[in-house]
């Protein structure tokens, strides 16, 4: 292999590997890969049952949530 593509082959992958340390710098200091709730949760529902027991809570929670703006949303006429 020629000198000039060895200098070549460095200095692009030298530029990727600054462009990837860039982005996951710029992903950090955004809060990109921030997920509390993930380990909160992986702790407090434990098993399958208490699993599907959440997921039932969270989608009866949304059901009311829409009836409630269903609700404020009819205005009688004045």
């Amino acid at each position: 292999m020629s000198e000039n593509i060895v200098i070549l082959m460095l200095g692009i992958s030298t530029f990727l590997g600054a462009l990837g340390l860039a982005a996951l710098l710029w992903g950090l200091k955004t809060g990109q890969f921030d997920d509390q709730s993930k380990f909160i949760d992986g702790a407090r529902f434990d098993n399958e049952e208490e699993l599907r027991d959440a997921v039932m809570m969270e989608e009866k929670r949304k059901a009311q949530k829409k009836k409630k703006e269903k609700k404020d949303a009819y205005r009688p006429a004045d």
